[in-house]
C-alpha cells in the first residue's frame, strides 16, 4: 500500500471518528407508552337486611359477575341507611357506621341502590345497562392487591401502574365477605334468617374516604397498609377491595382474596 493512500484512509478515519457526538443514555432510549388498562367496574350496592327488594338486586349482582367475572366488575354490598340492621341479641346485623355515613354522604333515598364507578345513583333494574356502558372505557392505571394474614395481622399492599397520564385522587381499601348466614327480608315479605349474603363490607381500611393518591405514567409503586383482623371474621371468606377515584368517578378497581401465611 503507497504511503499516500494510506494517509487518505487515516485521515478519513479520524474525520468520522471526530464528527460522532456522544448521545447520552437517556436520548438514545425510546419511549414506549403503556399499553391501555382495561377498566375494571366497581359496583357499590346500598343494601339493608329490612329491604324486602333487596334481594332482587342481588340476582342482578349474581348475573353480572356470571357474564363479567367478579375480578373485571367488583360488587360491594354496603349495609346501612334506614333499612339497614345493626343487629341485636337474636340475629346478625350487618350495617355498619360507615355504611350509614355513605348512604347519608351520597344523598340515597331508597334502597337498593348503587354507584356504578360513582357516576350517580342507579336503580338496580339499570345497573346491567350501566355496568356495559363503564366496561367499554378505558382505565388511565392498573391495580393490583396483595393481602395476606399473620398473626391476627392483614398486611396489604396495592400496586399500581399508570398507564395514560398523570393521575390525582384518593386510593380507597376496604375489607369484604362473603359466605355470611344472616337474617334477610325477602320480596315475598317473609324472613329469611338462613339467607347468605356475599361481597359484605366489614371495614374501611384507610379511612372513610382513602388517601391522596398520584400515579404517572409508566410508574409503578406499592401502597402498603396493615389492619387488625376481627374474631367475627371468617378468614377464608375475607377479600380486599381497593380502588382509586376522583371528581369523576372510580378510575380503576381491583379485588384480592386474604392469603393465610404459609398457605399454597
Amino acid at each position: 500500500m503507497s504511503s499516500k493512500l494510506f494517509t487518505i484512509q487515516v485521515s478519513l478515519l479520524l474525520s468520522l471518528l471526530m464528527s460522532c457526538k456522544y448521545i447520552g443514555e437517556e436520548e438514545r432510549l425510546i419511549y414506549v407508552k403503556p399499553d391501555p388498562a382495561k377498566r375494571v367496574v366497581l359496583l357499590e350496592d346500598f343494601t339493608g337486611q329490612r329491604c324486602v327488594n333487596c334481594p332482587l338486586g342481588t340476582e342482578v349482582i349474581e348475573e353480572l359477575q356470571k357474564t363479567y367475572g367478579d375480578t373485571a366488575f367488583i360488587a360491594v354490598g354496603i349495609h346501612g341507611g334506614p333499612l339497614g340492621f345493626a343487629g341485636n341479641a337474636k340475629f346478625v346485623g350487618l350495617a355498619t357506621k360507615a355504611g350509614d355515613d355513605y348512604f347519608t354522604h351520597w344523598g340515597l333515598e331508597y334502597q337498593p341502590v348503587g354507584l356504578v364507578n360513582r357516576h350517580g345513583a342507579v336503580k338496580y333494574t339499570d345497573w346491567s345497562a350501566k355496568v356495559r356502558e363503564e366496561m367499554a372505557k378505558a382505565a388511565p392505571l392498573q391495580l393490583f392487591v396483595d393481602a395476606t394474614l399473620n398473626d391476627g395481622q392483614i398486611f396489604i399492599n396495592v400496586s399500581s401502574h399508570g398507564t395514560d397520564g398523570q393521575v390525582e385522587g384518593k386510593l380507597q381499601v376496604w375489607l369484604v365477605e362473603d359466605s355470611i348466614t344472616a337474617m334477610q327480608m325477602m320480596p315475598d315479605g317473609k324472613v329469611n334468617i338462613e339467607y347468605v349474603h356475599n361481597h359484605v363490607l366489614r371495614a374501611v381500611v384507610n379511612g372513610l374516604w382513602g388517601d391522596d393518591f398520584t400515579v404517572n405514567e409508566g410508574e409503578w409503586k406499592d401502597t402498603p397498609f396493615t389492619y387488625e383482623l376481627k374474631d367475627e371474621w371468617e378468614t377464608d371468606n375475607l377479600g380486599i377491595v381497593a380502588f382509586v377515584y376522583n371528581n369523576e368517578g372510580v378510575l380503576q378497581a381491583a379485588k384480592g382474596k386474604l392469603r393465610v401465611k404459609n398457605e399454597e
